[in-house]
């Protein structure tokens, strides 16, 4: 019997379709739904550190000008991340367990390596079965060396990886000068799995109004390329399970990142864009081309044709059209 059922990061799937953090998965409700809508697991939406020190300095500034308020309040302000920021999104993580069988992973938004890493170690008790450490700021400094910046982030893992024994992964940046390098340095951590690749913000600029607007917040099929070359690169070489995010947007492309070598897809805009259907149209796209190729379970086909396991590796690493141009016709 052909099964979409995988295994990534430790944790068994019952399809390979995860959905990825968002404002899609930041309610109890919405991740009930996304369970019955088919997913494997749910990426809970991101607690940002930004919006922890924000709130600890808000809290700060608040309690300045109060009489009678002891040094110590700001000792413990500055050693522990706010109560209710944090409160709640434990409180997500235990009712979310609660109310669904599949995998519920936490994610962390971290851009420093601050004390109250320690939250790890509260995702860990509120039940969450794996830890996602959303990494990234962008270095628009010129002070900082790319070297430090890297280390900083390894460094982070490396510790929250001590701290807690559910398994932890990375979502990842693209903007690294050696990828591959980052990749393994990363999984020498001891993570369990890597995402390739983060999403961010991207400002625009309104000419009208001549100011700065938000843009490109949802992804389009073309970006699946970026994650399909890394996924086919690494996962023949590094020792960890490897998931994709950004850019699938239909059942072709998540075949197409599992014969490079994911065990899993992350989606969110393809959600946004077409609604919870769209989950169980994916599954059954991969379901019946198995069917088609007489597989059997992911693991049949997975990484076929990545770096390691296809005839031409050559084709992965190329970065110019050469012959392909050639053949281009401008329409």
């Amino acid at each position: 019997m052909t099964k979409l059922s995988t295994k990534y990061a430790g944790l068994n799937l019952s399809s390979p379709l995860i959905a990825a953090s968002s404002g899609l998965t930041d309610t109890v409700k919405n991740i009930v739904e996304l369970e019955k809508a088919g997913v494997g697991a749910i990426v809970l939406k991101s607690i940002f550190e930004e919006e922890i020190l924000m709130e600890m300095e808000q809290v700060k500034n608040a309690m300045t000008g109060r009489p009678y308020v002891f040094p110590e309040t700001f000792d413990y302000l500055d050693e522990e991340p706010h109560e209710d920021l944090t409160r709640k999104y434990l409180t997500l993580i235990k009712e979310s367990k609660a109310a669904v069988a599949i995998p519920i992973i936490a994610s962390i938004n971290c851009v420093s390596n601050q004390k109250w890493v320690y939250l790890a170690q509260e995702i860990e008790k509120a039940g969450a079965d794996a830890l996602e450490l959303n990494l990234f700021s962008l270095p628009s400094t010129t002070e900082a060396p790319a070297g430090e910046i890297e280390e900083m982030y390894v460094e982070l893992v490396a510790k929250v990886v001590k701290m807690v024994k559910i398994p932890v992964t990375v979502k990842i940046s693209h903007y690294y000068t050696a990828m591959g390098q980052m990749i393994e340095k990363f999984a020498g951590t001891g993570i369990k799995g890597i995402v390739l690749f983060n999403r961010y913000y991207a400002p625009d600029i309104d000419i009208n109004q001549e100011s700065i607007s938000g843009s490109f917040v949802l992804s389009s099929s073309t970006d699946v390329s970026l994650p399909l070359r890394w996924i086919a690169l690494s996962s023949g070489k590094v020792k960890v399970d490897f998931a994709a995010s950004t850019g699938v947007h239909d059942g072709e492309s998540a075949v197409k990142l599992l014969l490079a070598g994911a065990s899993a897809v992350q989606l969110a805009s393809v959600i946004y864009k077409r609604g919870l259907n769209v989950i169980d149209e994916l599954n059954h796209f991969i379901l019946n081309w198995m069917k088609g190729k007489k597989y059997d379970s992911i693991a049949d086909f997975q990484g076929k044709v990545n770096y390691k396991s296809t005839s031409n590796p050559a084709s992965w690493e190329r970065t110019q059209f050469m012959r392909e141009f050639r053949h281009f016709v401008n329409q």
